[in-house]
């Protein structure tokens, strides 16, 4: 399957987002099954739920995109802004659901505006998303402070929005409350043909919960939907041309959006981007090497730190390798309450903390306390993944994740092609992709009805996109693909373990500052 951009950014002031296609594909549904057909019982019946509540007007921007992909045909919508903290700005914005049918029904996003600091040096919109796909960006704009420099906030409006499905946006995906029964259940070296065959049946239940709650929006929740949004945003703020800066996923989206919409591209910064067209086969196993490394850097740390809780006489591969098989035959306990840890969620739970090394130190423990028969640190990091709520409650952000990737992506294996994919996944990583069976995540979700397009960024101008030296979800390879891939595109390599390089430091700070304000593109392969 293709992988998106893993999309957990941290930041300096510990804000962090998105889920990594690898783990939630992989282990969450489990390596599964084979005696299972592809078919699905799911009929998609696009009708949709007008929402209410927001006028349209004559557009006031006359820009339109490439060819295809314009909005023009439909009127603008407006945004009726409510104060809703200092600088800050709410409202929702109606959109189409189908861009295919100018009589569609419409979705309602969430949006929030965190108003340039100097109305005097304001040179116009900003819009930013945190990746996932899944995670609804208006926290972006809320924490902006937290974020940005000041001269980025002095300079623009930041505009975020939760896109179409996720957060607070109307309708949100929603397919289960019960994440444990689908996500912690599975063995992902299953023993049995029964094994297998609940594995199979978990993820096509999963599949159907989704369309049975949302199946009038599912088809239209993918990522060209999504940049088509952004234009309609464009519109509804009154501008020509935007800006925009995109973490992890969201530089997917970014790149999307500056093919299809290139006329309307002021500047764009794509933050820990993976490989835009890399194939199936190819993307996955990009992203599962990225997770291999930097297991292994964090291991061969540990071995050479006797201050490392998991240091294990110098040891801690083998340590962990042991440590992954006990789980594998029997889990441990946790928290009273909570499922037993298996492989498949310590292993998701490691994926965490490859997010950055700034969660090494506290995995080291966890660790070690697993070894000891504990897993309730791991299932903390395991939780955290899956942004778990100190009420046990989950928001929609893994629901969304799963349904905008099939949305996206134009094949349908069956769970016979899955199975026949191991071996070359367990070659390629074996300590992060030890599964036996296959991935069904879409396998039973029907076709996708308009899958990603081909990035290319023709006509954008100059586009910056930063890769770390370090990150796991996206390796610096694959960002450089997406470089490669960009008429235009100019790359910033920070040196630095974690997944996103803004906020690492002055250099990439003050690359980034150049470009947005003063449209300054830095060279090719800036190292930061």
């Amino acid at each position: 399957m293709t992988q998106q951009s893993c999309t957990r950014i941290t930041y300096s002031e510990g804000v962090k987002r998105s889920l990594s296609p690898v783990v939630v594909v992989f282990i969450a549904f489990g390596f599964v099954a084979t005696a299972c057909s592809s078919s699905s019982n799911i009929e998609v019946v696009v009708q949709g739920t007008a929402v209410a509540g927001t006028d349209t007007t004559d557009s006031p921007s006359t820009v339109v995109s490439n060819g295809a992909y314009s909005t023009a045909e439909f009127a603008t919508p407006t945004i009726s802004w409510d104060s809703c903290g200092t600088g800050l700005e709410c409202g929702y914005i109606e959109v189409p659901i189908n861009y295919d049918d100018v009589n569609s029904d419409t979705t309602a996003l969430y949006i929030v505006k965190h108003a340039a600091t100097d109305a005097g040096a304001r040179i116009g919109s900003l819009l930013v998303n945190p990746g996932g796909p899944g995670f609804g960006g208006s926290y972006l704009a809320e924490a902006a402070d937290k974020i940005f420099s000041q001269s980025i906030l002095s300079s623009f409006d930041i505009i975020g929005w939760d896109p179409r499905g996720t957060g607070t946006s109307i309708p949100a995906i929603d397919c289960t409350e019960d994440y444990d029964r689908f996500f912690a259940s599975g063995d992902i070296t299953p023993d049995t043909d029964q094994e297998r065959a609940d594995i199979v049946a978990s993820s096509e239940e999963f599949t159907q919960a989704c369309f049975d709650n949302n199946g009038d929006l599912l088809p239209y929740v993918g990522t060209n939907n999504v940049a088509r949004d952004m234009d309609m945003i464009r519109r509804a703020l009154g501008e020509d041309k935007i800006s925009y800066f995109g973490f992890s996923y969201g530089s997917e989206l970014g790149a999307t959006w500056t093919t299809m919409f290139p006329e309307t591209v002021r500047a764009a910064v794509l933050d820990g981007a993976s490989d835009p067209n890399a194939d199936d086969l190819v993307g996955t196993l990009q992203q599962n090497k990225g997770f291999e490394e930097s297991i292994a850097t964090f291991l061969a740390n540990c071995s050479a730190d006797s201050s490392c809780t998991f240091h294990n006489d110098g040891n801690a591969e083998g340590a962990f390798d042991d440590l992954m098989e006990q789980l594998d035959e029997n889990p441990i306990s946790t928290s009273s309450g909570r499922p037993d840890l298996t492989r498949g969620m310590a292993l998701t739970a490691v994926a965490q903390a490859m997010y950055s090394d700034s969660y090494w130190s506290y995995l080291e423990d966890a660790l070690a306390s697993a070894q000891a028969g504990d897993g309730t640190d791991l299932l903390s990091l395991y939780d955290e993944y899956f942004q778990r709520q100190a009420d046990g409650t989950y928001g929609n952000e893994l629901e969304a994740f799963v349904n905008i990737l099939c949305a996206d992506n134009p094949d349908r294996m069956t769970v016979e092609e899955a199975d026949a994919l191991v071996p070359q996944y367990q070659a390629n990583a074996p300590r992060f992709s030890p599964g036996t069976t296959g991935d069904y995540t879409c396998v039973f979700w029907p076709k996708a009805l308009d899958p990603r397009i081909k990035i290319t960024g023709k006509g954008a101008g100059p586009i910056v996109v930063i890769g770390t030296t370090g990150d796991a979800a996206t390796p610096l390879a694959s960002t450089r693909n997406m470089v490669k891939a960009l008429e235009e595109g100019r790359l910033i390599v920070v040196t630095a373990e974690q997944h996103t390089g803004y906020n690492v430091n002055s250099c990439v700070n003050d690359a980034v500052d150049n470009y947005l304000i003063d449209l300054q593109a830095p060279d090719n392969e800036l190292d930061c």
